[in-house]
């Protein structure tokens, strides 16, 4: 069933309202078969990034089905990001034409800074990361109206329909608008039943920034990626599980996933939840023949637990909490 919801970007491009999130998804032909499934159950809102390191075969993909005639290009959403060594005003431009030749594409019609801490960048390094003394380093304090003006120099240059932000936080995207021409279209950030983000979202609303949602599920396989990065695993929030939604789930007869997602469109977020397995990437998109009514939607706002819930706090990231631009500090979320 494909996506019948969509939101109105500031340049009036439609964005379906549920997307396919493909973070943690490298090895390709895992990532070709995932993105045919996706294609094929009417996902049209396809998210990526250059650090992610699966923008070929994604590209290989979708080439085929507009090569093929099964879709033409203006069919699709496509949304990859600057990355971490990226944040510079020298490499925006550079990092925008590679992630455009990964991807076998002309433009992409969403480009957001995946992060506001900037990476000291090393052609043959991790990431492409400048390691020394066994650690990422860091640009210093980040220019963030310098990079946004580059940012919006590609939406000029016709590679970027609509440009917008990762994992910034008030403070910084104030910062942003205060000094853009091209005022950021989305906000992608964590949210899920158990991290809201009432605060961030309404202060997006207020300036016209659609939110999207990764990890709308609380990333339940975060723990498979932690430990492949050598890093100790942690307890995640477990909404799949929580008796609330299990019992909303059974009402509507439907997954405690679907409900999910569901309330996120219901309070106006984008989703791009995340599967290889055929069987959950068909259940994910089949969220838009049922509503969650007042009292579904006030118990699963009573589920929220705030910062403590979070599951991605980018403190993999050797360098990113020290840095003056790490965005999860007390109080500017």
């Amino acid at each position: 069933m494909a996506s019948k919801i969509s939101f109105t970007l500031p340049t009036g491009q439609k964005m379906p309202a549920l997307g396919y999130g493909t973070f943690e998804t490298k090895d390709e032909q895992e990532v070709e078969a995932a993105i045919n499934a996706a294609l094929e159950q009417g996902y049209r809102h396809i998210d990526t990034a250059f650090v992610y390191e699966n923008e070929k075969p994604i590209g290989k993909v979708i080439n085929q089905w507009i090569s093929s005639g099964k879709l033409k290009r203006e069919d699709l959403f496509i949304t990859t990001k600057l990355p971490m060594v990226g944040v510079h005003v020298d490499r925006v431009e550079m990092f925008m034409k590679k992630s455009l030749e990964n991807l076998q594409l002309d433009y992409v019609d969403m480009y957001l800074i995946h992060f506001p801490v900037g990476y000291k960048y090393h052609e043959g390094g991790p990431h492409m990361f400048l390691i020394e003394n066994g650690a990422a380093v860091t640009e210093p304090k980040t220019d963030h109206a310098a990079i946004w003006k580059k940012m919006e120099e590609q939406v000029d240059a016709g590679r970027a329909k609509s440009i917008g932000l990762s994992n910034y936080n008030i403070s910084q995207i104030t910062t942003v608008l205060q000094s853009a021409r091209i005022k950021p279209a989305t906000l992608q950030v964590e949210m899920h039943l158990y991290l809201q983000q009432r605060n961030l979202r309404e202060f997006c609303k207020k300036n016209g920034i659609t939110v999207v949602a990764y990890s709308p599920l609380a990333n339940p396989n975060l723990n498979k990626f932690l430990e492949k990065m050598g890093i100790k695993s942690k307890q995640l929030p477990d909404i799949l599980n929580n008796p609330v939604v299990g019992k909303i789930a059974q009402k509507h007869k439907k997954t405690a996933a679907q409900v999910a997602l569901r309330f996120l469109l219901q309070i106006g977020v984008a989703a791009i939840p995340k599967s290889v397995t055929p069987k959950r990437i068909e259940e994910n998109i089949s969220i838009f023949d049922f509503n969650l009514d007042g009292n579904d939607m006030k118990a699963l706002h009573n589920l929220e637990v705030g910062e403590a819930a979070r599951t991605v706090d980018f403190k993999a990231i050797p360098g990113a909490e020290k840095h003056p631009d790490y965005p999860l500090k007390q109080n500017e979320y």
